[in-house]
């Protein structure tokens, strides 16, 4: 199989193209990446010379240069998970979102349809999205496969249109599609926006953890290796037109991650107890923060046998291990040196 990953040099992605690299030696996997901010090469230089892998680097938005892509490589498969993904950048660049989540997919969409529109035997379009699409919670209740989208911010009404365009496309079509709505993620090779690798490096460096509002806002979270694994299921296992949410069965108070955070970092460095935790910091509220999030992914247990292989507790504790193993890693995303290793080894 010839099988497009998009987005694959950034956080969840990498994570996913080394999956298929690895477990899958028949497979050629093509990695497509524009190589923004969050997109690292690094992550994936312990499979860069493997002989079913090549990279290629280019902007889904990019019409003439995405047909010409499929008609060149004829890719039987594509899982896409190129977005911009970070919600306080959407507040402050909507358009951006619009262009790279909307248009880009659309132009992913037209570039697969024209090249299998004859036949879509043995071909599947997967779509990975967010839970933040259906809105937000209030106390109680889960986000099931059938809520309905009430987006709040533009990220996720960015999002929220690609999933309904992907949908309009099988409905219209006939494209054979599938579509995960996923919890937050964490884990390794994270980009250092995000709250855990940002208060990790800060309490490394004993910077403030700011908190927005009273810290009580309420996130799921998923181990990226688990989504990773998920993904793989969903591809080889899941039925065509289906949604499938995943998540982490870990829901977890923002000020209580925190907390949980710092002990856990206190422990590691061989500081005091309770010493991280005098750098939070709490800051004005983002506008329009949701304020919980809770994915049900009974269905995906049920119907494809997934579930997390780790806890949160495990999946932090192999997550702070990571960091501080690899300040190498840190120091270069946040120094911005990493963006050199496409230069170094590509051209």
């Amino acid at each position: 199989m010839k099988l497009l990953i998009t987005g694959g040099a950034g956080f969840i992605g990498s994570h996913v193209v080394r999956l298929f690299v690895e477990k899958y030696p028949n497979y050629q996997v093509f990695n497509l990446d524009a190589l923004t901010y969050a997109g690292n090469l690094e992550n994936l230089k312990d499979i860069e010379n493997k002989s079913n892998y090549t990279f290629i680097k280019g902007d889904i938005t990019d019409e003439v240069f995405i047909n010409n892509l499929f008609n060149k490589h004829q890719f039987e498969g594509v899982i896409h998970l190129a977005a911009e993904s970070h919600v306080d950048r959407s507040i402050t660049d909507p358009l951006a979102f619009v262009k790279t989540n909307v248009i880009g997919t659309m132009v992913l969409l037209n570039a697969f349809k024209a090249c299998w529109e004859s036949s879509f035997e043995g071909k599947l379009f997967y779509h990975v999205s967010t839970d933040e699409v259906y809105g937000t919670l209030g106390h109680t209740g889960l986000f099931t496969e059938t809520t309905a989208y009430d987006p709040n911010s533009p990220y996720s009404a960015s999002k929220a249109s690609s999933d309904h365009f992907v949908r309009a496309y099988g409905e219209t079509y006939g494209l054979p599609y599938i579509i995960t709505n996923c919890s937050n993620n964490y884990g390794q090779n994270q980009f250092p926006e995000k709250l855990i690798p940002l208060f990790i490096n800060n309490i490394i460096n004993n910077k403030p953890l700011p908190i927005y509002g009273d810290g009580n806002y309420t996130r799921d979270w998923l181990y990226v290796k688990d989504h990773a694994m998920a993904i793989d299921l969903v591809f080889h296992k899941g039925k065509f037109s289906e949604t499938y949410n995943i998540g982490g069965f870990n829901e977890w108070k923002n000020i209580d991650l925190v907390r949980l955070l710092c002990a856990q970092m206190d422990f590691k460095l061989g500081r005091e107890e309770g010493s991280s935790e005098e750098l939070i910091t709490y800051v004005k509220d983002r506008p329009g923060h949701d304020l919980r999030y809770a994915i049900d992914a009974s269905k995906i247990s049920k119907d494809l046998g997934w579930k997390p292989s780790v806890t949160f507790e495990e999946g932090l504790k192999k997550t702070i291990d990571w960091y501080l193993n690899n300040e190498d890693w840190l120091n270069s995303v946040t120094s911005g040196e990493y963006q050199s290793y496409y230069m170094k080894q590509y051209n």
